[in-house]
């Protein structure tokens, strides 16, 4: 029996720099060539029974972590937010008109940069204007982003009258020398008392975002704030290695990239918040970074492999629809991608003259489609039978075959179990099942591998 690699060795062979796959194909691969007008037919082609998700991206903050990858800004005045505000509602109507009806809506989700940033009146008559032209579901997901240092009353107000029942707190890591190196001071006092705070508005669903792979992190220190993190008792977690990419942020060059832990010692760092959430806290682990406890409704859609992948992240809302708004958000359609102008200026003008602001976009081909069937799966499920799952969409399996032949390779190293038709990611293998999904990539073979463009594997 041949001896088991090294997790130096597997680093070695596997640390290279692949898409999370949030989408397929992925964003460095929309063009200007999806503009407005397509993105008008494609929403007046909607059925009229079609149902929808909001995703609603606010790019301000009010001050700047150096980890972060996000389209963000830090913006103390109320001027350009209560400005953006309007942008916002406008952008509702642009949309509501071209749909053509009050279409369902299943899911809002505010991400950012920091959605309480804004003016809470913004806040609340942003939702409202959802409500008059769209129709919100009674049993609808409303979720929100929230950085716990500025959750104020005002703020649970707004947040209680925007119906929210789902949200996300910023965690990152609780040890005061990491949150130093990160520009993110942040006590475990102040996130403790917004979690209950949101548990005593009627929050039935609370994520906690935790990352490694930061400065001065060990093994020891991201035990200790994991179990932190359960004394919580979050429904959900979302473990997320953190991505270096000064190249696209900037600001990320403030980091003592000496301080950075390697890539071995990142996955030691991953696989010891597993064991303390997964061991110590109950948890079931999700796809490849997400945990939920059992009686989620996120573990029930693992079980069920009813599980999704969005530009959120991993998710249950199974809506075909995701309607971006916002600078730089993202929405989907049954036929293809389509993104907002990433500036905010650039937004701005769009809406002002009264169209769409989307920069880019693709359309998908029946071969896209069937790779981000199997892309999502493999993320999701962690498994997948190649030939059954292309013969539900009417596909060749043999391209997809030829495509999977290195995942004898994988095998061998103890990550998956591979039959020539079916692939399962072991456990050792999760924190790598992004590399396993990449092989099914077309658009990653055919790229510039001199241009970096997307993180670290683990």
């Amino acid at each position: 029996m041949d001896k088991p690699m090294t997790d130096a060795e597997l680093i070695a062979r596997y640390h290279g720099r692949v898409p999370r796959y949030t989408s397929y194909p992925t964003a460095p691969h929309f063009h200007p060539g999806i503009g407005a007008e397509t993105y008008a037919q494609w929403l007046a082609e909607l059925p009229p029974d079609a149902a929808v998700s909001l995703y609603i991206h606010v790019p301000f903050c009010d001050r700047l972590c150096l980890y972060c990858g996000c389209n963000t800004t830090v913006v103390r005045n109320d001027r350009p937010k209560r400005a953006y505000a309007v942008w916002l509602s406008r952008e509702l109507d642009l949309l509501a008109d071209l749909i053509g009806r009050r279409a369902i809506v299943t899911q809002v989700h505010w991400g950012g940069g920091t959605p309480t940033a804004m003016p809470e009146d913004c806040l609340t008559g942003i939702m409202d204007h959802v409500r008059k032209r769209f129709h919100l579901r009674a049993d609808a997901e409303v979720a929100i982003e929230i950085d716990p240092t500025s959750l104020t009353p005002d703020c649970l107000d707004a947040l209680r009258l925007m119906g929210v029942n789902r949200a996300s707190l910023g965690v990152q890591d609780f040890d005061e020398a990491v949150q130093e190196a990160i520009g993110r001071h942040q006590s475990f006092e102040e996130t403790a008392a917004a979690a209950q705070a949101l548990r005593g508005l009627g929050v039935t669903s609370l994520n906690l975002d935790l990352i490694y792979g930061l400065p001065h992190q060990t093994t020891e220190s991201v035990a200790r704030t994991a179990r932190q993190a359960l004394a919580l008792k979050a429904d959900r977690a979302a473990v997320f290695g953190y991505a270096h990419v000064p190249w696209m942020k900037k600001h990320q060059s403030l980091i003592p990239e000496a301080a950075l832990p390697g890539g071995e010692a990142r996955l030691a760092q991953e696989r010891m918040i597993r064991q303390v959430l997964e061991h110590e806290g109950g948890y079931i682990p999700v796809g490849l970074d997400h945990y939920a406890l059992p009686g989620d409704a996120m573990a029930a859609a693992v079980q069920e492999k009813a599980l999704h992948r969005n530009f959120q992240g991993y998710t249950t809302d199974a809506t075909p629809v995701l309607l971006g708004l916002g600078a730089s958000s993202i929405g989907a359609l049954p036929q293809g991608y389509v993104q907002n102008a990433t500036g905010v200026p650039a937004y701005e003008a769009a809406i002002n003259e009264g169209r769409l602001p989307v920069a880019r976009g693709v359309a998908l081909s029946a071969d896209d489609r069937l790779r981000r069937a199997v892309i999502e799966r493999i993320m999701c499920d962690l498994e997948l039978d190649i030939p059954a799952l292309a013969k539900t969409m009417g596909s060749d399996p043999a391209p997809l075959l030829e495509d999977a032949v290195p995942l004898s390779g994988f095998a061998a190293d103890g990550l998956v179990e591979w039959d020539g038709k079916r692939v399962r990611v072991t456990e050792r293998g999760r924190p790598f099942v992004r590399n396993v999904a990449a092989l099914f990539d077309v658009y990653l073979k055919q790229a510039n591998a001199a241009t970096p463009r997307h993180s670290a594997a683990v």
